[in-house]
């Protein structure tokens, strides 16, 4: 099976190809740009997309823009291609790349998205002992770490969401408008003033 797997809900964007167990090519990104990311790899492949037979999407939680940019994008493939969809939590995909870790995703307002899933403060997490991992451990670095987390240096790789392992965790492939985003709260523009 040759899967096209994407995730846009944290700042950096991951794209990657993966044929059975074995990576063709991935690549991270701040600026966003999952299509041109996904048309890159295949080339580099020697591939095209209509060599594609899945795709692999980041469902989350994560930024309301950035799940809706990449379930789009994933709805749009799935259409033109005909491909089926695995929906993949952001936090497993990241907890993946760092086994035995707690993945904190930034969850803005002050809070982090982490397994459970939850949306708490960072001062809300049992953290005690444990490795914490992703752009909220490395936001929330001194509460984590005044608080018994160890926190691996900021430009370490387990801090980031790589696509690789939304392919390996993708099993469950269906129709792409059954894929829905995982939202752990309402949008800032729905929320109560």
């Amino acid at each position: 099976m040759l899967t096209l797997a994407f995730d846009t809900a944290t700042s950096v964007a991951t794209a990657a190809l993966v044929r059975d167990d074995e990576l063709l090519g991935e690549r991270v990104s701040r600026a966003v740009a999952v299509l041109e990311a996904a048309d890159e790899l295949l080339r580099d492949a020697d591939l095209g997309r209509a060599d594609l037979t899945g795709l692999a999407v980041g469902t989350g939680p994560g930024s309301f823009t950035g799940l809706r940019l990449g379930l789009a994008a994933a709805r749009g493939l799935a259409f033109a291609l005909d491909l089926t969809v695995a929906a993949v939590s952001t936090l497993d995909a990241l907890a993946a790349g760092a086994p035995g870790a707690l993945p904190v995703i930034d969850a803005g307002r002050r809070e982090v998205f982490a397994a459970g899933p939850v949306v708490v403060s960072p001062h809300e997490l049992e953290v005690d002992g444990k490795l914490c991992v992703g752009d909220g451990a490395v936001r929330y670095r001194t509460i984590l770490e005044e608080r018994g987390a160890a926190v691996p240096p900021d430009d370490d790789e387990r801090h980031l969401v790589r696509a690789r392992f939304h392919a390996q965790l993708a099993r469950d492939f269906g129709p792409a408008e059954a894929i829905e985003p995982l939202y752990l709260r309402v949008p800032d523009a729905e929320a109560p003033k």
